[in-house]
């Protein structure tokens, strides 16, 4: 690393080491850093530097600086944490996230309009790959264009990956959307194990098998039962904890449901009524199958007696409340 510090433009290795500290002790942006973390601590002592290190144009270009590096930069850590940590990178794990752009950002190539998970269509953005260990050490990272589809990044990392750390003994955990039923395929042709999420309706598939499976209890808090199908295990876990959190998250959604639609009796413009009763259903997502609604006929009146709200007992158990 002391050679990748000396290619460095002057200063530019110690601009590294402050931003490396910063992210350690107290991360924050670049701006920060420059407008009151640097003043606010004794890095320019430990460093041997004045203020302009912490200039914000030169923070800005550090990451910059040390981009052709990246590979060396990776190889490096991963090393360094198997001497000092002992890791085995048996066990990957792989996501995908993204962050948008509010300017035009026209000079940024990767930059695109995508599918956005900020729900900032009108905004460009791009695609951040990481592959990081059970630890939470990150092992590879990529940036992609903001218009790259996340089913078409797995393959080319996992060539990367098994290039660096060999194919032998590994574990790959993904979110469902990441992996095409192709890359799957891949995948167990070339010996390489998955886990990864599996669409709730292919439990169907399964209903009557598991049905008849008892619960294996993990570690008192999870419980799960497995099946073998085709080369594939399909495993139905089960949190206490998850359920918990997940029961309560649908009985709020389903009382303030019900509270903005006590609310739209008070409403007397159909035309409003209407968007509310529209924006309230989305917001309600599956709990509004659990509400039986009769709203008023086109040129009936909008009354509180003309909006009739039941409740759907069959499909509050379904949904587990």
């Amino acid at each position: 690393m002391t050679r990748t510090y000396e290619n460095l433009p002057p200063k530019s290795g110690k601009v590294v080491k402050l931003l490396t500290v910063n992210r350690l002790i107290k991360p924050g942006a670049e701006f920060y850093v420059h407008r009151h973390w640097f003043t606010q601590t004794a890095m320019d002592v430990l460093l041997g530097c004045e203020f302009d290190v912490a200039e914000k144009n030169r923070l800005y270009r550090c990451l910059d600086r040390i981009l052709p590096y990246k590979e060396e930069l990776c190889s490096y850590l991963k090393d360094t944490w198997q001497m000092m940590f002992n890791l085995e990178y048996d066990i990957l794990l792989y996501d995908i996230t993204s962050t948008y752009f509010e300017g035009l950002c026209k000079s940024n190539p990767k930059a695109k309009f995508g599918h956005s998970k900020d729900r900032r269509g009108d905004c460009r953005q791009i695609l951040i790959a990481l592959v990081v260990t059970p630890e939470g050490f990150p092992i590879n990272y990529e940036i992609l264009a903001g218009n790259t589809s996340e089913r078409t990044t797995l393959k080319p990392l996992l060539n990367k990956i098994e290039s660096k750390y060999g194919k032998a003994g590994r574990l790959w955990l993904m979110d469902r959307g990441i992996p095409t039923e192709a890359v799957l395929e891949y995948m167990r042709d070339n010996g390489i194990d998955y886990l990864v999420g599996t669409p709730r309706k292919l439990l169907d598939e399964f209903q009557e098998e598991l049905s008849v499976k008892s619960w294996f209890d993990v570690n008192g808090i999870v419980r799960i039962k497995h099946i073998a199908k085709d080369d594939e295990c399909y495993i139905l876990a089960r949190s206490k904890e998850r359920m918990a959190k997940e029961r309560a998250m649908r009985k709020r959604k389903l009382r303030n449901y019900l509270e903005g639609l006590e609310k739209l009796k008070k409403c007397r413009s159909r035309d409003v009524f209407m968007q509310r009763l529209g924006k309230l259903k989305h917001q309600a997502g599956s709990c509004r199958k659990c509400v039986t609604l009769t709203i008023p006929r086109n040129k009936e009146r909008i009354e509180k007696a003309s909006l009739i709200i039941s409740l759907k007992r069959a499909n509050i158990k379904k949904l587990r409340f």
